[in-house]
């Protein structure tokens, strides 16, 4: 069957399952690359549920210019009047006032959409405590400074690797420059990081290491 041949609603249903497999895709593509940023719940959901609202508003406000400007205008309000913590935090405004404009256009477009992005997260969710069960027995998303969480952070500095550091589950960020490889850890108990730093003590490679609360 051709795509021309799909009904108003298969259309649909495809688009939404589309979006999800390829944002999905663009996210562990960036993990592959090393992009450690784009490795914690709030980047992934915003990677995820921001293709979702976009094809939602822009199937809303076709062919309706005085709409389209309202919806602008709308999100223009959002970005320069509320402190945003976290991209997520930002969709999340975005993806209320998508149900509003949705809801004033056709009640379908509301539960479509409301559906689809509980659809969406719920399915990180998801993906994300079958990998902790029973592939990796750990988070696949990184803690995030921008989860509006505290945080401490453990700097190291050595001349040489430190594979219990590279496979850390706190391990944030890993450069390597003027022939020294250089760890950041974070977490939300301090703790934890203490014990790490005390171990690392006795290494003779460690050329520098610092905690921060």
């Amino acid at each position: 069957m051709t795509f021309e041949n799909l009904s108003i609603s298969e259309e649909k249903v495809l688009a939404v399952l589309l979006l999800f497999i390829f944002s999905i895709s663009i996210r562990f593509f960036l993990s592959l690359l090393k992009q450690r940023w784009a490795n914690n719940f709030s980047h992934t959901a915003t990677i995820v549920t921001l293709p979702l609202i976009t094809y939602v508003i822009t199937s809303v406000i076709t062919g309706n210019i005085a709409l389209s400007l309202g919806m602008v205008g709308a999100l223009s309000i959002i970005r320069f009047r509320n402190p945003v913590r976290s991209p997520f935090e930002l969709v999340v405004y975005f993806s209320c006032v998508t149900m509003g404009i949705a809801a004033s256009v056709s009640l379908f477009w509301l539960v479509f959409f409301f559906f689809a992005l509980i659809l969406f997260v719920g399915s990180l969710i998801l993906i994300d405590k079958v990998v902790v069960k029973y592939i990796k027995k750990k988070s696949i998303f990184l803690e995030s400074f921008s989860e509006a969480i505290e945080m401490s952070t453990l700097e190291i500095k050595s001349d040489e690797k430190i594979d219990i550091l590279e496979n850390s589950e706190h391990l944030i960020s890993e450069t390597f420059q003027d022939e020294n490889h250089l760890y950041i850890l974070s977490s939300e108990n301090f703790d934890t990081l203490l014990t790490i730093k005390k171990n690392l003590e006795k290494l003779p490679k460690i050329k520098y290491i610092n905690i921060k609360k």
